[in-house]
């Protein structure tokens, strides 16, 4: 007996066109064969299956509101300019999208083969292939209609990021496995935080630990798509640095990957602040929890403040008090321990070449209330 004459066969007992003794026999047959009884267990699930072809036209009408509800042309001009969050949806629903156009079509297609529209042999036993196929494509995805909820959320929660963020400020890598420092009054109060690279990769992040006295908050990349860093370039100094050194920072004050140069004036800070040197440097808001490095490339401190009192001078955080924060956070808060580079490969470079080096270790910190 061939597969399309089985499944006619089994489509006449699951209707009940069968005459009692017919079906009888055919219960008999199940019993015995296990392949038959296999057969129409799988096929009686396909069937169900089809029938909730309805459920997905009302799913359809949801997704319809929806549309109805959202001003795409506005989206899409938003999103146009906003490249990273049509990628961060593409990333996490890719697959569903996906499915989502398999169901529909192999739904339609069952449809027509139970109204009568595909009668030829040929026809049904490419539908029989078909209808294994979608059954194991369907199973695999129990939770479709939750996932595309979900998406649709995601899709909301975008639109409303683009019309609630803000380039709040800078980071750099203290760890090659997704530790990230920036200072605390940077995301202090965001709903969500976000990082970008020169690259343009964006990057979700989770506050690990704050500290308000020293204004540091250290940062992880949660994000699957982040990919572990090279070995870090720059190493952290632990030892005073001295009057006069030429120092520079990086960062982005604004949409770019920005460098300015300048040297260390005084040993403190603001009325004599011990927690910050000030630096000649002029920096805007964006610079702020951006590095501090001197000639050799070595971390001395970190930007947190402008110098309203003199012009072009601003305030950097000391090294040190970085290693404390590190310290000071709970061994249960870290996947892995944090320990501050002391190696440096980029002493002997010249400037330029030490900012190329260092230039995918920093980050524009995105927040979003």
């Amino acid at each position: 007996m061939s597969d399309i004459e089985l499944i006619a066969i089994v489509e006449r007992y699951l209707n009940g066109e069968m005459s009692a003794d017919e079906r009888l026999r055919f219960e008999v047959l199940r019993r015995e064969n296990t392949e038959v009884d296999s057969t129409v267990k799988e096929h009686q699930e396909f069937t169900n299956r089809l029938k909730q072809y309805g459920e997905r036209l009302e799913f359809e009408s949801l997704l319809n509101a929806i549309h109805d509800e959202i001003d795409v042309q506005t989206l899409k001009d938003e999103f146009v300019h906003h490249p990273s969050i049509i990628v961060r949806l593409w990333r996490n629903h890719h697959s569903k999208i996906s499915m989502a156009a398999s169901i529909a079509i192999f739904a339609v297609l069952g449809t027509l083969f139970f109204t009568g529209y595909l009668k030829t042999q040929d026809q049904q036993s490419e539908l029989v292939a078909m209808r294994r196929r979608v059954d194991r494509e369907v199973r695999s995805n129990e939770n479709f209609r939750r996932t595309t909820t979900a998406m649709i959320k995601d899709i909301r929660d975008a639109k409303k990021s683009i019309d609630h963020n803000k380039y709040a400020g800078s980071g750099f890598a203290v760890s090659a496995d997704g530790y990230i420092v920036t200072n605390n009054h940077v995301i202090s109060g965001a709903d969500s935080v976000y990082i970008q690279n020169s690259a343009g990769d964006e990057y979700r992040v989770k506050t690990v630990y704050t500290d308000p006295k020293y204004d540091i908050a250290i940062l992880k990349i949660v994000d699957r798509s982040f990919t572990r860093l090279s070995s870090l370039p720059y190493g952290f100094k632990r030892t005073k640095s001295d009057l006069g050194e030429d120092v520079y920072t990086v960062g982005y004050p604004g949409d770019d990957f920005t460098y300015v140069p300048g040297n260390l004036s005084a040993a403190t800070g603001f009325n004599g602040d011990t927690i910050n040197y000030r630096i000649s440097i002029p920096v805007n808001p964006g610079n702020s929890g951006g590095p501090v490095l001197d000639s050799k490339g070595n971390v001395i401190g970190i930007i947190s403040a402008r110098a309203s009192q003199a012009e072009g001078a601003a305030f950097a955080i000391k090294s040190k008090y970085l290693q404390k924060a590190i310290n000071a956070i709970p061994s249960d808060s870290l996947k892995s321990k944090i320990n501050l580079n002391t190696r440096n490969s980029i002493a002997s470079m010249t400037r330029v070449q030490q900012i190329k080096k260092i230039q995918n270790y920093i980050f524009m910190v995105k927040v979003y209330n």
